[in-house]
């Protein structure tokens, strides 16, 4: 009887344990379990807000737009009119909130909150990017016209989500001049200043703008410089033979761009099979030529290039004359000079002492027959010395020696 009283008293004590612990799993008060996310997305893509809460039970979890003051969502219904707003949920603890196409409007603090009492919430931030836009309106018209030596300013405005940053380069890629003391190839800035621009600045100019969000945009301007014309003249006097063609030429340069034109005797030249005109036009500068085919008396003379334009005209001289051709080639004529007149001594000289040995002996053996009393020293044959020639002492001491051994060679003989 005891033992049935004291398991009856276990089984009560092990219901009522079970009971508390029911009753306070089910009276547990809701909480967040990770906060909401800082989302940052690009304008017009789609974003998702979650908001995860355990222990949600018979409550309710409602979306709120904190800078409008609008609530979005309650439970899985949407309160708000805008479409593009909707709201999911896992079957667990995660509640999503949907934007679609996100709009810059849809920037701000977005209020996750559960109807407890005291309420309970927590808050996130969406964080819309814009890709940079140029404002052609608050910028500076895509051609512009400056005279030269003067101050021109251009102007570039973009918009954008965070604020763009504005550069500007030349699309040739030369550097640009900052207040003319100073030459960069990039410059920041939503403002260009050209002081005392020349015509080397002529060119495109590109704004470009960018703030990390894809893509940058550019703008591209136009800066023409003008001028009056200006003519370099590489040969002013040029000669030719008749019967020949010839071919003059000037350089100009001029903006806008200039009528170029040539001028003989006050007539304007026109391509002919006796005139040939080209002009070669790179950006503000320009070169002329003129070809003159089968030169004649008449075609001798002045020849004018001519440049004009809006602002001016100009003009370079070329006088083309005649170089009269010679009627028959000129005959070479043949120099003699003494050196080489002691040359040609000096190779018979030579000539003659290479001979010696075989000839010399019957002249001198003639000779001592004549006369046999005189010294064998007068008999020696001793070469012509020229007056000025080079090295004449070192001649005759090598000649000396060479003829005495011949002497005395001979003299064996007669013996």
């Amino acid at each position: 009887m005891s033992f049935r009283r004291g398991t009856f008293k276990n089984f009560a004590i092990s219901i009522i344990q079970v009971i508390t612990i029911i009753c306070q799993v089910l009276t547990e008060e809701p909480r967040f379990a990770e906060p909401i996310p800082n989302v940052t997305v690009a304008l017009g893509r789609d974003a998702s807000l979650p908001c995860v809460v355990e222990h949600l039970g018979t409550y309710k979890v409602a979306w709120i737009h904190i800078d409008r003051q609008m609530i979005l969502t309650i439970h899985r219904h949407v309160i708000t009119r805008l479409a593009r707003f909707s709201v999911s949920h896992d079957n667990a603890m995660t509640w999503l909130l949907h934007v679609s196409q996100v709009q810059q409007e849809d920037r701000g603090y977005y209020m996750c909150q559960v109807n407890t009492n005291p309420m309970i919430s927590q808050v996130g931030y969406l964080q819309v990017v814009v890709p940079p836009n140029i404002l052609d309106d608050e910028s500076t018209q895509s051609a512009v016209a400056v005279r030269e030596n003067q101050n021109i300013s251009l102007v570039c405005k973009a918009d954008g989500f965070p604020t763009p940053k504005i550069m500007w380069r030349r699309e040739d890629g030369q550097p640009i001049s900052v207040d003319r003391r100073k030459k960069v190839t990039v410059y920041e800035g939503d403002s260009l200043s050209l002081q005392r621009i020349s015509r080397t600045e002529m060119g495109a100019y590109l704004c470009i703008a960018t703030n990390a969000v894809p893509p940058s945009v550019s703008k591209r301007i136009i800066v023409d410089v003008e001028f009056s014309p200006m003519i370099w003249v590489p040969n002013q006097l040029v000669g030719a033979p008749s019967g020949t063609d010839v071919t003059v030429d000037c350089h100009t340069e001029a903006h806008p761009r200039a009528i170029s034109y040539w001028v003989y005797d006050n007539v304007m030249v026109l391509p002919t099979k006796k005139y040939a005109v080209t002009t070669e036009e790179n950006s503000y500068r320009a070169h002329m030529k003129l070809t003159v085919r089968n030169l004649q008396s008449g075609d001798f003379g002045n020849y004018r290039c001519i440049s004009k334009n809006s602002l001016g005209e100009t003009e370079g001289s070329i006088r083309l004359y005649e170089i009269p051709m010679p009627s028959t080639s000129p005959k070479a004529t043949e120099m003699k000079s003494t050196a080489n007149k002691e040359s040609v001594r000096r190779a018979n000289v030579s000539r003659a002492v290479q001979r010696e040995p075989t000839e010399r002996p019957s002249v001198v053996r003639a000779q001592l027959d004549r006369a046999p009393e005189r010294d064998a020293a007068h008999h020696v044959y001793r070469a012509p010395h020229p007056q000025h020639a080079s090295g004449t002492t070192h001649h005759r001491c090598w000649q000396r020696p060479y003829f005495v051994i011949i002497f005395l060679v001979q003299m064996e003989f007669l013996i």
